[in-house]
């Protein structure tokens, strides 16, 4: 954990497993870089080896239940502008939120702004640069509905 902000870990957050793909030469990442910058997770949840959680502004919020693969990458923040006159003063960041029981499959980006809803499933490799319903499954880049769960 790196940065000056607030990382929370609810109950029984379990990060790492040893039976997985990087265990032995990897390992996760979670920075809060600003005083006002928060990564939260809720209870219950389960993080596969290799995961980076950056914070530079509104906050990534987890909740409960989640279950998160390897190599997945959630960003609250764009970093730098994309005018270069700009680049290295000015920056966007957008609350994420990954609601109850989602299911983040290996390899996954989710970006700034992005609301993942309860119960979804996240394909490995997509790229969630948009908000998700709950109940669903989603893939691809970018990512979009696949089918509807029924609950």
């Amino acid at each position: 954990m790196n940065g000056v902000g607030t990382v929370i870990f609810k109950k029984s957050v379990t990060i790492g497993v040893v039976a997985s793909p990087y265990f032995y030469n990897t390992y996760c990442y979670i920075e809060a870089r600003n005083s006002l910058s928060v990564v939260s997770f809720g209870d219950n949840v389960f993080i596969n080896n290799n995961a980076c959680f950056i914070s530079e502004g509104e906050g990534i919020y987890i909740g409960a239940d989640v279950l998160i693969g390897p190599s997945v990458t959630i960003f609250d923040s764009d970093f730098h502008a994309i005018d270069p006159l700009k680049r290295k003063l000015e920056k966007k960041t957008a609350r994420v939120q990954i609601e109850d029981n989602v299911f983040i499959g290996a390899n996954v980006t989710i970006l700034k702004g992005v609301t993942i809803g309860k119960n979804s499933v996240i394909a490995s490799n997509s790229l969630v640069s948009k908000s998700i319903p709950a109940n669903v499954i989603a893939g691809g880049n970018p990512c979009k509905i696949i089918k509807e769960i029924s609950v």
